[in-house]
């Protein structure tokens, strides 16, 4: 969740703090013809970076809440989050939950305690929404950031900042996306924006990074927009943001 004051500004740069084979991916996904990138380094060594970027955060208890735009049902779902050792803690109430990602160097650990029980998120749960939200356990575990064999299939600029674009396709085929695609930060390894497809190589999610504040003289994410679309139409059926509040 931490963005280095190094590497972006407000108005240019974001950096964010908190599923085949590769050759049928190129096949089916029509965002990017696969090719080598001039220059680029491998898929894999970028989302290396992606992880260790966010690995090395620490933040103190930061409040924010989960809020639908789409549909405007009033859903308004307050948290509190904390991130040390490399642990991102999501608090909820009424009822209580805590929703615990680990970001070991195994990959992602996803786990939530509910009514006073710990129990392991399990992966054919992974695309379950999250308190009537738009964002489900798979958004919030990026196990896609460990998916071996990425590639970089293009170089882009998301609000000023250049990104490799990063295909990162499902070994195992279980959760909710086939392809992900991950617009990282050249310098900073911050994700900026991230489609996500399904078997079909239709887009079904989209996140991007829309605000960003400032906290001891470095940037934090402020909102991030969380979409759901129809598979077969591609329009956009969910909305949800991801607000954290002023730090204190």
């Amino acid at each position: 969740m931490m963005i280095s004051s190094r590497h972006l500004s407000f108005s240019r740069k974001f950096r964010i703090a908190s599923v085949l084979s590769i050759a049928a991916a190129a096949i089916l996904m029509p965002a990017y013809v696969q090719s080598e990138v001039p220059g680029a380094p491998s898929g894999d060594a970028v989302l290396q970076q992606v992880r260790l970027s966010q690995a090395m955060q620490e933040l103190p208890e930061l409040t924010g809440r989960l809020r639908n735009d789409l549909p405007d049902d009033g859903k308004r779902e307050p948290f509190r989050l904390t991130m040390a050792n490399s642990v991102i803690q999501f608090t909820f109430s009424n009822p209580d939950e805590v929703i615990l990602l680990d970001l070991g160097q195994g990959g992602t650990k996803l786990s939530r305690t509910l009514a006073g029980k710990s129990v392991s998120v399990a992966e054919k749960d992974y695309g379950n929404l999250i308190r009537g939200t738009a964002v489900n356990y798979e958004d919030l575990s990026m196990r896609f950031l460990y998916w071996p064999n990425a590639q970089v299939m293009d170089q882009d600029n998301v609000s000023s900042v250049g990104c490799w674009v990063v295909r990162a396709v499902n070994p195992d085929n279980r959760g909710p996306y086939h392809v992900v695609d991950i617009w990282a930060a050249k310098e900073s390894g911050a994700i900026l924006k991230i489609d996500a497809y399904d078997r079909q190589a239709k887009r079904i999610k989209s996140f991007r990074v829309s605000k960003g504040q400032k906290y001891k003289g470095a940037w934090i994410l402020k909102q991030m927009t969380v979409e759901g679309r129809d598979p077969a139409t591609g329009k956009v059926i969910a909305r949800t943001y991801m607000d954290i509040n002023d730090p204190k």
